[in-house]
């Protein structure tokens, strides 16, 4: 769907310059996703593995960041590997609603009501990241905790648009389950993308 060098706007590597690659497509389908433009596939255009990586490591970006859309529709192995090849850590954004294919330095597992992860995924997450729409979510946020791995970072972000009134609600969540931490979008505070 689009690539861009910028910084890495939320979760544990926040504030670290990065290339992202969104691709296009997502049977997700979140109703607070703030990228619906990245569902359909099939109106992006198709870029080549090649391509892709070559303009990424251009970019001298230290990381390539991996989302969508749900990019583990795909089978990343040659984009990934293309990736390392230049150098590059890569890291995948995904719901892990589908099998995890290719060569991942860092995986962020955000896991949506909309279509369940994978319990088979959940202990390759490094970090799994709940957005919070409402105080249910916490609930929600534990149940997935439980099948991380022990190093796995917790984080718990407010949806933008309800980061005022959930986020206060997370501030005490999080003094009474200092296991979590709190995750912002910060690349929308500094409006970059």
């Amino acid at each position: 769907m689009e690539q861009f060098y910028t910084i890495q706007g939320e979760g544990h590597f926040a504030g670290t310059a990065a290339y992202f690659i969104r691709l296009g497509g997502c049977d997700v389908g979140c109703v607070w996703c703030d990228v619906k433009e990245s569902w359909d596939a099939e109106i992006h255009l198709k870029i080549s593995v090649v391509e892709l990586s070559e303009t990424a490591a251009a970019s001298g970006a230290p990381c390539c960041v991996i989302t969508g859309g749900e990019p583990a529709m795909y089978d990343l192995t040659a984009l990934t590997g293309a990736l390392k090849e230049k150098g590059m850590r890569v890291h995948i954004e995904t719901s892990a609603a589908h099998p995890l294919r290719g060569y991942f330095d860092w995986v962020c597992i955000s896991p949506k009501k909309f279509k369940f992860p994978l319990e088979s995924e959940m202990k390759k997450a490094d970090e799994l990241k709940i957005v919070v729409f409402n105080k249910s979510d916490f609930e929600w946020a534990e149940q997935w905790a439980g099948q991380v791995k022990s190093e796995c970072i917790c984080l718990l972000q407010p949806e933008w648009d309800k980061r005022d009134t959930v986020a206060p609600i997370m501030v005490e969540y999080v003094k009474s389950h200092p296991g979590w931490k709190i995750s912002l979008q910060t690349h929308k505070y500094l409006g970059v993308p």
